[in-house]
């Protein structure tokens, strides 16, 4: 009889990390980084509860961090066995890992320059050597096809929207049938496809991110533009943190679109990510997975200013003319957007936008809660410009959106886990799945186990 335990994304919406277990097979689907709050973060550092060496092979829904950013570490610590996932979302990992350990390794050099970590010497979680070792055990499997895992178990991958590449996860192993959603797209989103309906299962692994929100009908691309048209107007820059692969090129498209519509006409848009400039490339060679004709995305992607290096990024920080800075991290946690935020929050002239969830304990979260200073590198920032919000501009299903997705299996699951969501948003999806489908759900607990 498999068992499934969450290891991470089991009352938070960080740290993905969920174990199958039939007999000696064990297979561990995501394994991402935990964000925000200090207590998550700190389990970063923690061993897992089962010995990496022990575990057979790692299915990567997508590479988002928080799903796929605790890879190195797993390697590091003995994992041996195959990554598997979908091409594309292979190539967006090579990019998120090795950015992520790069970052890591800057910023330990930069605790330490400053003296401001309470580590001496603060280290990274891991680095650039270990995000490759990791990249060299992944083993790229197309959708709908399955694929023979140990222990007599296949998987079946489908195409999830979200990012490029997400897929949901079918496994099957002792007899049970069991779907992960990974993280589900939108329904009609500009660039990436609709979440695809899986026929059935046993047992249903769902994320709740947005599970008791639902997004405005609101057309994104006019959010967006009334944003940055008032900003312009009082003479501010717009500074948008978004993670540099997905919601970078959405916005860099929308950006487009508005500029096609005669708006916008003399406002600079920059992408200051090196990582976000090569995820646009993967928008020519993964066609497939997303909706964008070649000459749209190639005209979006060419009227944008491209900012690769440190020197270019403090100096764009320095220049006060009206515009527009696209720049990861998506949640103000790292990378070269705390700088901007540093520069340009100070300033009532100024907007900060975010496109994206924001984790509890993340910068962003507590800006969009009210706090008027964040604390970055060490120092307090008085925060005075206009701090927004266009939640449907996110990646992630909305409520009703994820009833939809679980509408498209044909029969009821004996049970459905509800799974990657902050506490209050993974109980209302769950009372919602059991009064509007009538389905058994429940919300697991960290490493809570589960006989299926």
């Amino acid at each position: 009889m498999p068992t499934l335990i969450s290891l991470g994304g089991a009352g938070t919406v960080t740290g993905s990390k969920h174990l199958l277990t039939h007999g000696d097979t064990q297979l561990l689907v995501d394994c991402g980084l935990f964000q925000g709050l200090k207590n998550l973060r700190e389990l970063n550092w923690e061993p897992l509860p089962v010995d990496p060496r022990s575990i057979d092979a790692v299915v990567l829904t997508h590479a988002h961090l928080d799903h796929s950013g605790h890879l190195p570490k797993l390697v590091r610590d003995g994992f041996t066995g195959p990554i598997f996932s979908t091409p594309a979302t292979a190539a967006v990992a090579e990019l998120i890992l090795e950015d992520s350990a790069h970052l890591q390794e800057k910023d330990a050099e930069f605790a330490n320059r400053k003296g401001f970590s309470r580590h001496h010497p603060a280290l990274p979680l891991y680095g650039v050597r270990e995000a490759r070792r990791a990249l060299r055990a992944f083993e790229p499997v197309p959708l709908h096809t399955p694929v023979a895992l140990l222990g007599g178990a296949t998987l079946v991958l489908r195409g999830a929207g979200h990012i490029l590449g997400a897929s949901t996860a079918q496994i099957d192993i002792g007899g049970r049938r069991i779907v992960f959603s990974g993280d589900l797209g939108r329904y009609g989103d500009a660039v990436m496809k609709d979440p695809e309906p899986v026929p059935e299962a046993d047992y249903v692994v769902i994320e709740s991110t947005y599970g008791n929100r639902r997004h405005e009908d609101v057309d994104p691309v006019e959010a967006l533009g009334a944003v940055v048209e008032r900003t312009v107007r009082r003479g501010g820059t717009v500074v948008i943190p978004a993670f540099a692969v997905g919601r970078a090129q959405s916005l860099i498209y929308h950006l487009w679109q508005l500029r096609q519509a005669g708006r916008l006409p003399h406002t600079a848009v920059y992408l200051d990510s090196p990582m976000a400039g090569s995820a646009s490339q993967l928008l020519h060679d993964h066609p497939r997975d997303h909706k964008l004709k070649t000459r749209d995305y190639e005209a979006a992607c060419g009227a944008v200013t491209y900012v690769r290096d440190a020197d270019a990024s403090h100096a764009l920080s320095s220049n006060r003319y009206p515009k527009v800075i696209v720049s990861a991290s998506g949640m103000a946690t790292g990378g070269r957007v705390l700088h901007h935020m540093v520069a340009f929050g100070t300033d009532h002239r100024n907007t900060i936008l975010f496109s994206g969830y924001q984790a509890a304990g993340t910068r962003g979260r507590a800006l969009l809660e009210g706090a008027r200073e964040v604390k970055i590198h060490g120092q307090w920032i008085p925060i005075r410009a206009e701090v927004a919000e266009l939640p449907m501009l996110s990646a992630h299903a909305d409520s009703h959106e994820l009833l939809r997705w679980l509408g498209g299996f044909r029969r009821e699951p004996q049970k459905v886990f509800i799974v990657h969501g902050e506490p209050d948003a993974s109980e209302a999806l769950r009372v919602r799945i059991e009064r509007e489908l009538g389905w058994a759900a429940v919300v697991p607990r960290q490493e809570q186990v589960f006989r299926l």
